[in-house]
């Protein structure tokens, strides 16, 4: 599933795409998706001569900013964005088209058919779900190694676990979860609880440093995830543990373990980190 880089580059790339273009018409082919409101056709009526202002991110969501509403949406497994001449054929997998006033649409695609839009009038996106009860931005200014320790320290799961509640740092996964505690020295299987200031101290930059090389690097196309104009990320080039079950660790030379930590597979180094 897309993470926090993967969304952010996401975003700066329809950035560049969609900004200023009105939206004159809105096709849905899977109405499961749109989430709110209920009913498919009023999603459509309501988006109708929108222009789209600027887009944003909330964790692992994107923010289409309009005249009037903010689209929230969530690109769940293998979502995808792209821009398309209105003449271009129409793959397979497209459920939802917004066609703009210029002869451009912006098309949705997802094999799966996982992702969801929700409709809000403007400033009412963040009192609502999904977005309500998310957690702090790991690149706001509220993100600091005091706050982290405090919010581990209420709760007895592993630190893995942890890391992947949105409730408390949003935009983080399985691969830079993994990827931040190896960074850290940390086992994923320590209790959150148990892991010291010091600790902390040090996963809270790991943390920060992880996510801002893999933006800088437009994040990781471990299977199908490409940006708004198609490209993959390169920051799978760089990881450390993720998907490298039985290689040697770049640090110690250990082969790399791979185990299950909350129903989810985590990899780290049982030299690295004790």
């Amino acid at each position: 599933m897309p993470e926090l880089p993967e969304v952010e580059t996401v975003r700066r790339t329809l950035a560049e795409l969609v900004i200023g273009k009105t939206i004159e018409q809105v096709d849905v082919g899977w109405a499961k998706m749109i989430k709110k409101p209920d009913d498919v056709d009023q999603f459509k009526w309501l988006l109708k001569g929108q222009t789209i202002r600027s887009m944003g991110r909330r964790g692992k969501f994107l923010l289409f900013h309009l005249d009037d509403y903010t689209l929230v949406s969530h690109l769940r497994m293998e979502g995808r964005y792209g821009l398309y001449q209105q003449n271009e054929s129409v793959a397979k997998h497209t459920h939802v088209r917004f066609v703009f006033g210029d002869g451009t649409e912006l098309r949705y695609q997802d094999v799966r058919k996982f992702g969801t839009m929700h409709l809000f009038q403007s400033g009412r996106e963040q009192m609502e779900p999904p977005l309500a009860k998310l957690g702090v931005e790991p690149f706001s200014d509220q993100f600091s190694a005091k706050l982290l320790t405090e919010r581990l320290s209420k709760t007895s799961r592993k630190i893995k676990s942890a890391l992947l509640d949105q409730g408390i740092i949003v935009g983080l996964g399985n691969i830079y979860v993994d990827e931040a505690l190896f960074r850290a020295r940390i086992h994923p299987e320590r209790l959150a609880k148990d892991v010291t200031v010091a600790e902390v101290k040090v996963l809270h930059q790991a943390i920060l440093n992880t996510l801002t090389e893999a933006v800088n690097l437009g994040g990781s196309s471990i299977k199908s995830y490409v940006n708004g104009q198609g490209e993959m990320g390169m920051f799978q080039q760089r990881l450390d543990v993720y998907g490298r079950k039985g290689e040697a660790c770049r640090q110690c030379g250990t082969p790399i373990t791979k185990t299950v930590v909350g129903g989810r597979g985590t990899h780290f180094c049982s030299v690295c980190q004790k």
